[in-house]
């Protein structure tokens, strides 16, 4: 059975898993931090920033960022961990599969650490 993801929502969580793991991709950054209080959810939050373009484009982005997370995270995000996706300026114009294809390299290379 998969774990269900937990949105943050609060800025100390981001704050918190901006001193976690950072890898990054041509698409997004993904930022990393185990948590260690025994609670086994995978979080996740998102941001994309005013430097990527107006609030259609990075809406978009956050979507296209949900669809990913939604997908990968329950098979290969760490269980008690804080995952935090940034989006980049060439995430918008990058095809979906290739998205895909990154977040799983980010999460398999986070892994390994």
């Amino acid at each position: 059975m998969t774990q269900g993801l937990v949105t943050l929502r609060k800025r100390a969580d981001f704050l918190a898993a901006n001193r976690g793991r950072r890898i990054a991709m041509p698409g997004f950054v993904l930022q990393l931090r185990r948590r260690d209080d025994g609670d086994p959810a995978i979080r996740v939050g998102f941001t994309v920033t005013k430097k990527i373009g107006n609030a259609v484009v990075r809406n978009r982005m956050k979507r296209r960022l949900r669809a990913l997370a939604r997908e990968l995270l329950p098979v290969r995000g760490q269980p008690g961990a804080d995952h935090v996706l940034i989006g980049r300026s060439g995430g918008i114009e990058r095809d979906f599969a290739t998205l895909r294809d990154e977040l799983t390299r980010a999460l398999d290379k986070a892994a390994k650490c």
